[in-house]
């Protein structure tokens, strides 16, 4: 296979041209199949530590979303300062928080995502929050609440070599990482779901850039990773669930833009 058609064939999915091809009254959820969860499962005696809601959010600037978006900038120096848990309440809400009721088949969420499927898991690898002990967590967004997943020693090595030794990426409060469950989007757009399963992550993380600047942080996004290193850090099996996207955020120090 030469240059050009290698290009030709990777560039086939930026396209929409795979709608064509879908016989969509015969998706998974034509035929009948059960959805798959909005969330990913928890066991049912695990510890969950709950979030504050938008009612109690008192450390939420007055900035406005002109001004959000007029000083976005990609940042990879942070100060030391931790993030309040109300911070990192606001930011995981902006990200992929729950707005009104939900269903089997979808949840209506701060962020758009093709037919209302969302199919993203949010994990954190947790350096500096108060109240919060170093370590791996999952968002349940339902519950808007913490599932802990344990406390790995070098944690922020973990996540720099999983950022493929980009330093930064362990340096912040705070790294996201969100991964996909493809299944969620695929049982209703087969074929057709990975173009809109990336965009989806871009919704995303164009809300936690706009988000930290309403608190004095910065993020910069991370689409350059080790998979197996990333998956393996967050507990994702790398087949029905793997890492897409990566996110430190922290308070601002002095930073560089690229």
């Amino acid at each position: 296979m030469d240059d050009t058609t290698a290009r030709e064939e990777l560039r086939f999915f930026l396209k929409d041209t795979v709608r064509q091809s879908v016989d969509f009254f015969r998706t998974a959820q034509n035929l009948g199949a059960p959805p798959p969860p909005v969330q990913k499962p928890v066991p049912g005696d695990a510890a969950r530590i709950s979030l504050p809601g938008p009612e109690k959010w008192t450390a939420v600037g007055d900035l406005s979303l002109r001004e959000a978006m007029e000083r976005r900038r990609s940042v990879r120096q942070f100060s030391n300062r931790p993030f309040t848990l109300e911070e990192l309440a606001f930011l995981l809400w902006a990200t992929q928080g729950v707005r009104g009721e939900s269903d089997p088949v979808r949840t209506y969420r701060t962020v758009p995502s093709a037919g209302c499927r969302h199919p993203f898991e949010t994990y954190l690898a947790v350096f500096r929050v108060e109240g919060l002990e170093k370590g791996l967590y999952r968002y349940l967004p339902l519950e808007h609440a913490l599932l802990p997943l344990g406390h790995p020693d070098r944690l922020e090595e973990e996540t720099a070599r999983a950022a493929l030794g980009q330093k930064f990426a362990g340096k912040g409060a705070v790294t996201f990482f969100w991964t996909a469950l493809p299944w969620r989007t695929e049982w209703r757009y087969s074929e057709a779901s990975v173009k809109v399963i990336a965009l989806d992550g871009g919704h995303i993380c164009q809300n936690l850039y706009l988000a930290c600047e309403a608190i004095g942080a910065g993020t910069c996004a991370i689409a350059a990773y080790d998979q197996d290193a990333a998956d393996r850090l967050v507990g994702a099996d790398g087949k029905d669930e793997f890492v897409v996207y990566m996110a430190p955020a922290g308070k601002k120090g002095d930073f560089t833009t690229p």
